[in-house]
């Protein structure tokens, strides 16, 4: 039985995994925001806001040995009408509050045989998308620390992330509220379909395991084949 963090896990990706891994026999502690979550079998949910200057994780067990970092946002404006408070929010949640959270669980990491850190980053980072420039900012700011932190943690810790195309989670509501968007949006891919939390959950729990003990410093693309195939 393994100890893992999944931070952000009231809804879409960071709940798929949460209880995956929780199936799996794993014990898992998962974090909310605003949406109080009730326990599940070997899954507790613990409040958190990652904007917060402080907050405690003194509740979570002494030795972990993974953690997912989920909380993001999709916001899709032209360039021109982003303000840079705007870039300064994103940045704060999909990389401060990252830095945060593994500065104050890394002893309890280091305490492991092989712990693994897995973050998200996007498809938009690489390919580049119009109307992408604000999550585009942040994600590719994680993607270098992903770099960065795994060659500072190795060879105790492995560091890993994922960059996924449109996938259909809360956070992707409004591209996806209707059949016709969804539809569309599935046609843009090489694999006609868009993605789901159980894709981004499984490709997640493989850099959490041990079956990828030799892969450190990687950003995995999970798209539908977006990133690389034009068919």
């Amino acid at each position: 039985m393994k100890n893992y963090l999944i931070a952000g896990a009231s809804s879409g990706i960071g709940r798929a995994t949460a209880q995956q891994l929780a199936r799996e026999g794993n014990r898992v502690w998962a974090t909310y925001h605003q949406n109080k979550m009730p326990d599940e079998n070997n899954l507790t949910y613990l409040p958190l806001n990652v904007l917060e200057d402080t907050f405690s994780l003194d509740t979570l067990p002494d030795v972990l040995d993974g953690l997912v970092y989920c909380p993001g946002s999709i916001n899709l404006k032209p360039f021109a009408r982003i303000s840079a408070d705007a870039f300064r929010e994103d940045y704060d949640l999909q990389v401060v509050g990252a830095v945060k959270i593994i500065q104050a669980i890394l002893p309890k990491l280091k305490k492991s045989e092989q712990a693994s850190i897995v973050l998200f980053s996007t498809v938009a980072v690489q390919s580049g998308f119009n109307f992408h420039s604000l999550v585009s900012a942040s994600k590719g700011a994680l993607e270098g620390l992903t770099r960065s932190l795994a060659a500072e943690f190795a060879p105790k810790i492995r560091v890993n992330a994922i960059a996924p195309s449109l996938t259909d989670t809360p956070l992707a509501s409004k591209l996806l509220s209707t059949e016709a968007k969804i539809e569309a949006n599935a046609q843009r891919h090489p694999l006609k379909r868009i993605g789901s939390p159980q894709d981004m959950a499984q490709a997640t729990n493989f850099l959490l395991s041990e079956k990828s003990s030799w892969i450190s410093g990687q950003v995995l693309g999970v798209d539908g084949g977006m990133s690389v195939l034009k068919i």
